[in-house]
């Protein structure tokens, strides 16, 4: 998706230690028109697979999960990152190592959320090592439904997530894809 290249030159800053800030459109003010479109995109590409499920991890991915949803017709499913008072204790759980936020967390969904019966797409704003997206995989095989795939914004194609995920036979499909990041400078891939 070529509009997602240029906003990403357009309005995002490289940061030290291989970080990519777009808060100005994608995780902390919304850009809700464009992200529309990454939704309406997310959903071209997945439409013949019978979603019934969108799922992804609180917060960053929750805005293009929703409107994925929304342009497919289905649930958008949130995996909470901490527990709450109010969240059932029959869960789904994975332990995920952030490598943004440089720690290591237990996720959790509501089993009554996800069914064996369910067709899932994992949507999310980042891949680089992958390990949001093998945590969630892991609730999917626990919950006995069927991955779909994942569809993700971003995907920093130098950290080798989503090589590694392609090679097990896992659809990824990445809107996005950086090659090539230094403290002030990117290049994006593609096939």
């Amino acid at each position: 998706m070529r509009a997602m290249e240029e906003k990403i030159i357009a309005e995002g800053t490289v940061l030290p230690g291989n970080i990519l800030k777009v808060g100005s459109f994608l995780n902390q003010q919304l850009d809700v028109q464009f992200l529309r479109e990454v939704g309406e995109e997310i959903a071209r590409l997945f439409r013949a697979d019978g979603v019934t499920k969108v799922l992804t991890l609180e917060a960053s991915g929750i805005a293009i999960a929703t409107l994925a949803a929304l342009s497919l017709g289905v649930p958008a499913v949130i995996v909470k990152k901490h527990a709450s008072a109010n969240q059932s204790k029959d869960v789904y759980e994975a332990e995920i190592a952030s490598f943004t936020h440089k720690n290591t967390y237990v996720a959790a969904v509501a089993k009554e959320y996800l069914q064996a019966s369910d067709r899932v797409l994992i949507v999310d704003d980042f891949l680089a090592c992958g390990n949001a997206i093998r945590g969630l995989m892991h609730m999917v095989r626990e919950a006995g439904a069927t991955l779909v795939g994942c569809a993700i914004a971003i995907e920093k194609k130098f950290q080798g997530g989503g090589d590694e995920l392609r090679a097990e036979g896992i659809r990824v499909e990445s809107l996005a894809m950086v090659d090539h990041m230094t403290d002030d400078s990117l290049s994006f891939w593609r096939p």
